[in-house]
C-alpha cells in the first residue's frame, strides 16, 4: 500500500505538471491579449499595465513564473479586478462550490444505490420498471436543461423553491436536483445490474439455505460485492459532478467558482483562468486517488502493486 501511495503521489505530480504546462500555452495560443479590455491610447499607461502582470517578459520567462506561483500556490492578481488576488477568489468561491458538489455526490449515491437495489430485488416487477424508466429518463436530460425546467415548473410555475442564490436549504434544492439527476441515473443503473449478477452466485444461494436473513445477506453479502462498479466509475461521477457545477452554479446565480470561471473566460483574465484550472485539476486528481484507494479496500482480490515472481 505503502509504494502504491507513493508512485500514484508522483503520478498525480507529473499529471499536475502537465495539465499546468498546456492550460499556460494554450491560453497564450489565443490570439489577443487579456488586456485588450483595458486598452488606451496612453502607451505609458499600457506598458506599466503590461509590466504589472508580467505580460511584457518574454514566454519562457512567463511560463517559469507560471509555474513558481503554482509552486508556492500564489497565482497573483487578477487582471480584471486587480484589487483581488486568485488565491481570494478561491477562498471565497471554492467553498460553495465544494458545498454543492459534495451535498450532490451525496444525494446521488445514497439515492442510486437504494433505486437501484430495490430494483433489483422487485426484478420485473412495477418498481423495477418505473425505477429504469427514471434511469433512462435521468441519462437523457443534460443537466443545464433539467435545470431550466425545475426552475420554470416548480420555482416560478409552482413557486415551490427560490429560483436562484445560495442562502438556504430551500435555496439547495433545484441546484441539486439538477446536479444529482444524471449520476444518481447511472448509478442505478449500474447497481440494479451488478445486483442481479452478484444475487445469482452460489455463495448468495449457501447462505440463503442457511436461513441467514434476508436484510443481512443483502447488505452484508450482495451489496458489497455488487457495488464494485459503482466505485469504479465513482471517479468519472466527482469529475463530472464538480466540474458541471460550474453551468449549473451560472444559471441558479451561486457565487461559486462558476461565476467567476466562466466571467474570467469572456474577460480573458490568465491569472483566474490557470489558477482555477490547476486547483480543480489538483482537487479531482486527489479524489481519483481516493478513489483507488477505495477500491482496494473494498476488495481485497485486488492487488495495488505486484509481488515478485507475479506476471
Amino acid at each position: 500500500m505503502a509504494l502504491y501511495i507513493f508512485k500514484r503521489f508522483w503520478m498525480m505530480l507529473a499529471t499536475i505538471f502537465i495539465i499546468a504546462t498546456l492550460t499556460f500555452f494554450l491560453m497564450h495560443a489565443v490570439p489577443g491579449s487579456p488586456l485588450e479590455a483595458e486598452r488606451t491610447t496612453n502607451e505609458t499607461i499600457q506598458a506599466n499595465l503590461e509590466k504589472f502582470y508580467k505580460l511584457d517578459q518574454p514566454l519562457h520567462i512567463q511560463y517559469f513564473d507560471y509555474m513558481k506561483s503554482i509552486a508556492t500556490f500564489d497565482f497573483g492578481p487578477s487582471i480584471k479586478d486587480p484589487n483581488r488576488t486568485v488565491n481570494e477568489l478561491l477562498e471565497r468561491g471554492f467553498p460553495i462550490s465544494f458545498e454543492l458538489g459534495i451535498i450532490t455526490i451525496l444525494v446521488a449515491v445514497i439515492s442510486g444505490i437504494l433505486l437501484g437495489t430495490m430494483a433489483a430485488l422487485r426484478h420485473n416487477k412495477m418498481i423495477d420498471y418505473a425505477a429504469m424508466a427514471f434511469a433512462v429518463i435521468g441519462i437523457s436530460i443534460p443537466n443545464f436543461v433539467l435545470a431550466t425546467l425545475l426552475i420554470q415548473q416548480l420555482a416560478v410555475t409552482w413557486g415551490i423553491f427560490p429560483p436562484a442564490t445560495w442562502k438556504s436549504p430551500m435555496h439547495m434544492v433545484l441546484p441539486v436536483l439538477a446536479l444529482a439527476t444524471g449520476p444518481m441515473a447511472i448509478i442505478a443503473r449500474l447497481t440494479r445490474s451488478s445486483m442481479l449478477e452478484v444475487l445469482t452466485q452460489d455463495y448468495i444461494k449457501m447462505a440463503r439455505a442457511k436461513g441467514i436473513k434476508p436484510i443481512r445477506i443483502v447488505l452484508r453479502h450482495a451489496l458489497r460485492n455488487a457495488l464494485m462498479p459503482v466505485v469504479t466509475i465513482m471517479g468519472t461521477l466527482l469529475a463530472g459532478i464538480l466540474t458541471g457545477t460550474f453551468v449549473i452554479e451560472k444559471i441558479f446565480a451561486i457565487p461559486g467558482m462558476g461565476k467567476y470561471f466562466v466571467d474570467s473566460i469572456n474577460n480573458r483574465d490568465y491569472p483566474v483562468i490557470m489558477g482555477t484550472t490547476v486547483f480543480y485539476s489538483a482537487f479531482l486528481i486527489f479524489m481519483l486517488f481516493l478513489v483507488d484507494i477505495v477500491y482496494g479496500l473494498l476488495d481485497p482480490r485486488i492487488k495495488l502493486h505486484k509481488k515478485e515472481g507475479d506476471v
